[in-house]
């Protein structure tokens, strides 16, 4: 939809460097605010409702955006200014309408790339020492 990785790894290690041990609960946050914000987008659309689907877009450009979704916040908001000047010309940006239901996706493309880059990284398993006769072999 944008071209954009789904994610700006630069904003996201200064992102946690920031909020340190309370990053894993905050970024729990942005999840189930997520899911929240891509559902009132998508009835918003559905309903033709340029008020409804300004504040949802927001929220959803600005938590995005905080992580370094950028593909999403990007998204969420062209979005909001275009809701926002339908509001203002009293009618529907009807432009907007198969953008609206493509959010649902990257959100999903943004969720799983953060907690992809945040999830513990396994340690470096080192080569087990064989016994010098063998398996099953006695030694010496």
């Amino acid at each position: 939809m944008s071209g954009r990785p789904p994610i700006n790894h630069e904003t996201l290690s200064a992102i946690r460097l920031e909020l340190g041990a309370h990053f894993p609960r905050i970024l729990g946050y942005f999840a189930e605010d997520g899911v929240k914000s891509v559902q009132a987008v998508e009835e918003a659309v559905a309903n033709r409702d340029a008020v409804a689907l300004v504040r949802p877009a927001h929220t959803l450009k600005g938590e995005a955006l905080q992580f370094g979704a950028e593909a999403l916040g990007y998204a969420a908001e062209h979005i909001e200014t275009a809701a926002r000047a339908g509001v203002e010309a009293h009618e529907f940006p009807l432009d907007i309408v198969d953008f609206g239901y493509k959010l649902r996706p990257l959100f999903e493309e943004a969720l799983v790339a953060l907690q992809h880059a945040v999830a513990p990284k396994p340690a470096v398993a080192t080569p087990l020492r064989r016994p010098a006769g063998g398996f099953g072999r006695k030694v010496g």
